[in-house]
């Protein structure tokens, strides 16, 4: 099945939103300090890309 471009943004903001969740849920589940800031700062960086793509979604709507 071929997914319009739509589908794909609307997919990609899904999975970014599930990044962050859960680069959130485990920097705080890691004793190691190192590992955890890492995963706050993925968690920061999906969320970058979320929203630019939340952005992109809601012009797409517009047209």
């Amino acid at each position: 099945m071929k997914m319009s471009e739509k589908d794909i943004v609307k997919k990609k903001l899904l999975d970014a939103q599930e990044m962050v969740r859960d680069y959130e849920s485990f920097s705080k589940n890691i004793r190691d300090t190192e590992v955890g800031e890492t995963f706050k700062m993925f968690a920061e960086e999906s969320g970058v890309q979320a929203k630019r793509l939340q952005a992109i979604l809601e012009k797409m709507d517009e047209k």
